[in-house]
């Protein structure tokens, strides 16, 4: 099949849990002897990486149009360069899937969770991601859902069935630590965040709690935002010398942090399933989690949750649990992710939603 993927920044991933999907997903199927194209926004040097074909086209960077900017060049380009299926990311280009199935193309989108919900967003915005969520209903051949959470409520708001396939991780602890060590921070002796740093992802309720407990670990936030700036500068307002700020931290690195914490915090309360959460549990991290249907969906009994009036308190367990009840969380977590998230499932998934489709 020629399959053609957008609606990401693109691959190597190197900003979010779209962009690692994009990555896990196109190679894995090009692994398979099918033909990928993924159309990208961030510029590299090779127009091919692990065996799928990269495709650059402009975009207008700003807060609000780059993705929907993006997609549609990109959608004007697959529709002369032809494809078997696409694959859209991201409800907000919905509207956009319905344009290669005027010429005989199916689509599929990816609709991710409820971004409408997301601070960062203003009046205007948030309204079409509303009225995108209800074209999704309508112009995509199928819709893809990645927790059960979001499948229910486009089933319950808008009457559409869609197709549940959840995120993927890989499974075990990377040996190396050597990108820990530069980074600062000492295997074993720090509780790690990852997200990118905006209101709803909670990095600052997660340093306020953590300054109140008394330990010797360092707390590790990382990640970063294009449209962030005075959040991310109230984030970094601390003079507690054990919180540092490594910055974004991608490839080895990112595999490094999770595999060589202390303990793991996912404090995102908006969207669907949270990729870090996943890879976290799969590296067999000691994983705290916010109280979400999402977050819950994927961690279970594998993880210990809080609510955020707890968090100090659930924080200051973790620094003080014994090695052998970490082990214990971490062993239940990789377990977990093993049995449900592995990426060759999801890419079994997505290739018989792909064949269905150009059978039809």
């Amino acid at each position: 099949m020629r399959i053609a993927l957008l609606g990401t920044r693109g691959i190597p991933a190197s900003y979010g849990g779209f962009e690692t999907f994009a990555e896990e997903l196109s190679a894995r199927l090009a692994e398979r002897g099918h033909d990928l194209t993924v159309y990208c926004r961030e510029r590299h040097t090779s127009r091919q990486y692990r065996g799928v074909r990269l495709r650059y086209l402009p975009t207008i960077r700003h807060k609000y149009f780059d993705t929907i900017v993006h997609t549609a060049i990109s959608t004007a380009d697959l529709l002369i360069r032809r494809f078997d299926v696409v694959l859209y990311c991201n409800a907000a280009n919905a509207i956009l899937t319905v344009c290669p199935r005027l010429l005989g193309m199916p689509t599929a989108l990816n609709v991710d969770g409820l971004e409408r919900h997301r601070k960062k967003w203003n009046r205007i915005a948030k309204t079409w991601y509303l009225v995108s969520e209800w074209l999704a209903t309508w112009c995509p051949s199928v819709v893809v859902t990645d927790a059960q959470a979001i499948r229910e409520y486009y089933l319950e708001r808008y009457g559409k069935h869609s197709t549940f396939i959840p995120y993927g991780a890989e499974i075990g602890k990377v040996a190396e630590t050597d990108r820990v060590y530069e980074l600062g921070l000492e295997p074993g002796n720090y509780i790690l965040y990852v997200s990118r740093l905006e209101p709803e992802n909670n990095a600052l309720l997660v340093r306020r709690a953590f300054e109140q407990i008394s330990t010797d670990l360092k707390l590790a936030i990382v990640g970063d935002a294009p449209y962030a700036a005075d959040y991310i500068r109230e984030v970094r307002d601390t003079a507690d010398a054990r919180v540092v700020f490594p910055g974004a931290v991608y490839s080895q690195g990112y595999k490094q942090l999770q595999s060589h914490c202390h303990a793991y915090v996912q404090a995102t309360e908006v969207g669907g399933t949270h990729p870090a959460l996943i890879e976290a549990m799969g590296r067999g991290a000691l994983v705290l989690y916010l109280n979400t249907p999402e977050n819950r969906e994927v961690a279970h009994h594998a993880a210990v949750s809080f609510e955020k009036h707890e968090l100090c308190e659930k924080l200051q367990w973790a620094a003080n649990v014994s090695p052998q009840e970490r082990d214990l969380w971490g062993r239940r977590a990789m377990d977990r992710v093993q049995k449900l998230y592995s990426w060759n499932r999801v890419a079994d998934s997505y290739e018989q939603v792909f064949r269905s489709l150009i059978r039809v």
